[in-house]
Order: C-alpha cells, then sequence, then structure tokens
C-alpha cells in the first residue's frame, strides 16, 4: 500500500469497511406524566465487533464504528506499540467476518517477527476493547432467558433518576466518573458504584448486588454512561429485565436487549424517556 507523503488526509477506502454508521430504529418517547407514548425514530450509531489480525494471528477484538477502519489499523498498531512508524504497516484491509469484521494488517517481516514473538499482553482498559478476547468467535453473550415478569412504573424511573444525581459523590467531587446503580421497584436506590470505567462501574455494582443477594426481579439498573453491548450483556447476566441509561444506546445494544426480551430505556431525562424495547414492562401514568 502506497502511504500518503502529503500533510493530506487519505480518503476512506471502499470495500467490506464501507458500512453503514448510523442505523435508523423506531422508538416510543413517553413523558412521566402522561400516558399517551409519542411514535418516533431514533438514529443509532452502529457498534460492530472488528477483530485485528497481524499475519494471521488474531491480536484482539474491539468494538468501533465500522468506518475508517484503515485508519484505526494504523492508529491501533501505533498507539499499542506494535509498530513504530507508518512505513512498518504494508497494508491494511478489511474483510468480512462471523458476526462481525476482520481487520488484516501486514507488516513489513522484521516487525512482525518482533510481534509474533511479544506474549500478547492488553491491559484493561476504559476504552473499547473486549479484554482477553482475540477472536469474533469468543464475543460474550449472556444465556437466552425468557422474558422477566418485572414491571416498572414511570414514575419510579423518575424518582430513581432524580436520587442517582444526588448520589454521586465521585462525580460531584471530579466531574470524572461513570455511576452504575439499583433502584427498587419503588424508585428508592439500593446502590450506586462509580469508576472512570462505565464497564468498570457496572462490574463493581453487580458484584456489590450478588454478594447481599439481591433478587433481579426486585429492581432495575441505571446507568450513566453510554449503553454499548457490553453493558447489555452485563446485565443479562446478572438478570436485570430493565435497563435505564442517561445516554443512547448503539445498534449492537439494542439487538442484544431484544436477543434477551430486556426491556431498553435509554436518553432518560427528567420529563421523559425513549424506549428502545419491552415497553410491556412499563407501566404509564403511574
Amino acid at each position: 500500500m502506497q502511504q500518503s507523503r502529503t500533510n493530506e488526509t487519505p480518503e476512506p477506502a471502499s470495500g467490506p469497511e464501507t458500512q453503514p454508521t448510523a442505523r435508523a430504529v423506531p422508538t416510543e418517547i413517553i413523558a412521566y406524566d402522561a400516558s399517551d407514548p409519542r411514535a418516533g425514530t431514533r438514529s443509532l450509531a452502529v457498534e460492530m465487533p472488528v477483530n485485528l489480525v497481524y499475519g494471521s494471528v488474531p491480536y484482539a477484538v474491539m468494538m468501533t464504528t465500522p468506518s475508517d477502519l484503515e485508519d484505526f489499523a494504523y492508529g491501533f498498531s501505533l498507539t499499542e506499540g506494535i509498530v513504530a512508524a507508518a512505513e512498518e504497516i504494508r497494508s491494511a484491509r478489511v474483510e468480512d467476518g462471523e458476526g462481525g469484521l476482520r481487520l488484516l494488517v501486514d507488516l513489513v517481516p522484521g516487525r512482525l517477527r518482533e510481534h509474533l514473538a511479544r506474549k500478547r499482553a492488553i491491559s484493561g482498559r476504559t476504552g473499547c476493547g473486549v479484554c482477553g478476547i482475540d477472536d469474533l468467535s469468543a464475543l460474550p453473550m449472556a444465556e437466552p432467558r425468557q422474558a422477566g415478569a418485572t414491571r416498572v412504573a414511570l414514575g419510579a424511573i423518575s424518582r430513581a433518576l432524580a436520587a442517582l444525581s444526588e448520589a454521586q459523590r465521585l462525580n460531584h467531587e471530579t466531574r470524572a466518573v461513570h455511576a452504575a446503580a439499583w433502584a427498587r421497584l419503588d424508585g428508592s436506590l439500593v446502590a450506586v458504584r462509580e469508576d472512570v470505567g462505565r464497564h468498570n462501574a457496572l462490574d463493581k455494582l453487580i458484584g456489590a448486588l450478588i454478594r447481599t443477594g439481591t433478587d433481579p426481579a426486585d429492581g432495575f439498573l441505571v446507568i450513566t454512561s453510554r449503553c454499548s453491548f457490553e453493558m447489555v450483556e452485563k446485565a443479562a447476566h446478572f438478570g436485570a429485565a430493565v435497563v435505564v441509561a442517561i445516554s443512547a444506546p448503539t445498534s449492537l445494544a439494542l439487538e442484544r436487549a431484544q436477543l434477551h426480551g430486556m426491556t431498553l430505556c435509554a436518553i432518560a431525562r427528567s420529563d421523559n424517556l425513549t424506549v428502545f424495547a419491552g415497553r410491556e414492562r412499563l407501566i404509564l401514568g403511574a
């Protein structure tokens, strides 16, 4: 692959990496004090697993928006220390894989030998990698289950959101962390955990809940972060039937929520929320 020797930004390549980056999905917008939902449409950012492969050896699976993947290959390779300069990459191309995309990175021979000789060790991070996974086939998924009988009133969600704002002590001090909370069916908060990583905050919360024997049918999750597929999978592993997120979900998060028969509400504000899946569990006007 010829590398640009100017200051111009390379044009995006065509091929399998030319994927849609947003997807329109039907939604219902419900005000807490009204009983008539308003139908709508929302564009979700596409989230897709991309398997980075060096010299036919899978290295890592990263959750990405499937655009500018050639740029991603170069940037990831440099920031992970796999290469020291762009010239050490001979080419990067995208191909379809089962359940995602494969990003095949061809290194110059000397650098490839050094890379393969190193022990792979990606540390846990607050970004969008799937820690410990190097192949698309190993992408985590909770066991599909029957939809639970949990039902939640809109008023309870409103109360939980209001209480969560006050309960984020570390965020009030730093303005730099995410929170995950477990609310009873009346909207009162049982536990709140905070962390710089949204996944970490949810793992901490679920750990606290299982240590105290909390029944997943007795409440619902509220998260302050973007709702990516990992967040839905973690909630499904715990057994939560209802997830309320302050930010929007990704396309894959919605697909997984539907697969697990979960209720997914997002873009939750002080006056309304948007329902992406499972409205049958919501009690309107209560």
